[in-house]
């Protein structure tokens, strides 16, 4: 049998005492060599050297309750007992020296006793392993009477022995993984691998993230979700922050991402502090990073390194401490190589690069993505619809086919579920209904692959409504629905349609501009609508 080693500090208060009535008292290192089923061969305790008239009687003591132990007293210089820093650092270096034969002996480190620096100290070295030990704790007896000897509890800092906490531990990963995928069950083995490798990430550090893909692949979703899992982990504490870079030009690109002093350029009457100041201790996610010209790109590359830049028209630099999720749609490696993409901030932001695939990639997913959709309809319009057996099944069995093109990705799906929802008058979805939606499919895949805006403007107006639109004025409509769909609001989306206007003073009311403009071909704006728009 190993023979067992017990190690911890001579307690100072509890441990004294060298007048006979010290044996009615709780003294917790007399009390682990008393213990019946846990003999003690060795204590190695540390000592302070200004208590050794305690040390002795606890060595006495020690040796008439238990004459087989042996004692070893280990005088620390330590000057304050409180100082994190100087007890670890006194531990560490017994631990450095002592000859550990996990062979022969068993180690407990005892924190019943000393400071709880000491103890804190204790089990920080245990948990790194530079004491191949357990923890001992003692509870004190009721009432604290020499007949009565205080419960003995061992923890083992190996938490894979521990099967109820392991476990738990695995419910929470999964509850973290579930929780990246927005709490769809996903089938495809390739994305949940990377959901998991992602959800690792996000919790372990805080080095920028590239998540590529396609248009409509769940890239916003995902870093949305990678913000909500750190924050519910206690990560982080500022605000969520996503930009969509295609919005942005010239001199409108660089005050919103870095914020401009008054006077900083025509127009600028004010301060603005800029979005990355607003992400402050929080995530910022720029969609479409490709977008940016090569001076934004230079200025996002030292606010990520330095956690510093310069606003524009700012002789003193700003700071904010943000984590930075990229997004993009193409390869940017091509990019650097066609000059439009700086190679050094792609070397910064490509240590964690993950590749979404597209819906068309995910056939196996698309059942499940079918009823999250449903359920987000149901939320968003209060009503709730379902298929019938015989409706869903037509569904699926187009959706998963081949012919099935999915080019817009989840986009495609969730404005398709909500055409379904909305042509529903009860709360089933009929086969009737399907079919119509599966043509509708099927026509717009074949416009979009001959003219993507002709495609979006049917998708959005209508055809019927659409033929009301001079050819003239399509390219420019498709251009503004694109705008408000990657705006948060309607005041922003009208400074990026109308930012040149603003300049030359054109211009005095942005958001009231675009509202006009967009209600002459009745659409108005919805936070909450696909492409936040929606019928007038």
């Amino acid at each position: 049998m190993k023979r067992n080693v017990v190690i911890g500090f001579i307690g100072t208060k509890l441990d004294s005492g060298t007048r006979p009535d010290r044996w009615e008292r709780w003294r917790p290192t007399i009390d682990v060599c008393r213990q019946p089923d846990m003999a003690v061969d060795r204590f190695e305790l540390f000592l302070d050297p200004r208590y050794h008239r305690i040390a002795d009687q606890l060595v006495a003591d020690i040796a008439l309750i238990s004459p087989q132990t042996e004692v070893v007293l280990n005088a620390l210089a330590i000057d304050d007992p409180w100082d994190l820093e100087e007890v670890y650092g006194a531990l560490l270096d017994w631990a450095e020296l002592y000859r550990f034969d996990t062979d022969a002996e068993d180690y407990l480190l005892h924190i019943t006793t000393g400071t709880h620096v000491a103890q804190i100290s204790l089990f920080l070295l245990a948990e790194a392993r530079f004491m191949p030990a357990r923890i001992l704790q003692l509870s004190p007896p009721p009432q604290r009477k020499k007949a009565d000897i205080g419960q003995l509890s061992v923890l083992d800092l190996d938490l894979s022995r521990y099967d109820r906490l392991a476990d738990r531990m695995s419910d929470l990963r999964v509850d973290d993984t579930s929780f990246l995928k927005s709490g769809i069950k996903t089938d495809n083995a390739a994305f949940n691998a990377m959901i998991e490798e992602i959800e690792e990430v996000a919790i372990r550090t805080t080095n920028p993230v590239l998540l590529a893909g396609p248009t409509g692949a769940g890239k916003s979703r995902l870093a949305r979700a990678i913000f909500d899992l750190k924050r519910r982990r206690n990560q982080i504490r500022g605000e969520y922050v996503a930009i969509n870079c295609a919005t942005l030009r010239g001199e409108g690109a660089m005050s919103a991402l870095f914020g401009h002093r008054r006077g900083a350029f025509h127009g600028a009457t004010k301060d603005r502090a800029g979005l990355l100041r607003a992400a402050d201790k929080g995530l910022v996610f720029l969609d479409e990073i490709e977008a940016l010209g090569l001076d934004e790109q230079a200025m996002i590359l030292g606010a990520v390194e330095d956690g510093a830049f310069y606003p524009l028209g700012a002789d003193e630099e700003v700071r904010s401490d943000f984590q930075l999720i990229a997004g993009t749609t193409v390869d940017l490696t091509e990019a650097v190589a066609d000059g439009a993409f700086r190679e050094d901030l792609l070397a910064r932001i490509d240590m964690w690069r993950y590749d979404l695939p597209g819906l068309a990639e995910r056939r196996e997913d698309i059942a499940p993505n079918l009823d999250f959709e449903l359920s987000r309809f149901a939320d968003r319009e209060g009503r709730r619809v379902t298929f019938n057996k015989e409706a869903r099944a037509a569904y699926l069995s187009f959706a998963t086919s081949p012919e099935a093109a999915w080019s817009a990705n989840f986009r495609d799906l969730s404005a398709s579920v909500t055409r379904l929802c909305t042509f529903t008058t009860g709360a089933r979805i009929d086969r009737v209904t399907v079919e119509r939606e599966i043509e509708r499919l099927r026509r717009n895949w074949r416009l979009a692959a001959s003219d993507p805006d002709e495609a979006l403007l049917v998708e959005t107006l209508g055809r019927d409504a659409l033929q009301a639109v001079d050819p003239f004025d399509r390219p420019s409509l498709a251009g503004a629905i694109r705008v408000c769909a990657a705006s948060r609001s309607l005041s922003e989306a009208g400074r990026t349609l109308f930012s040149v206007s603003r300049t030359q003073r054109k211009s005095t009311n942005d958001a009231d501009r675009l509202k006009k403009y967009l209600a002459r071909h009745g659409l108005r704006w919805d936070a909450d609508a696909e492409r936040h728009l929606s019928k007038a």
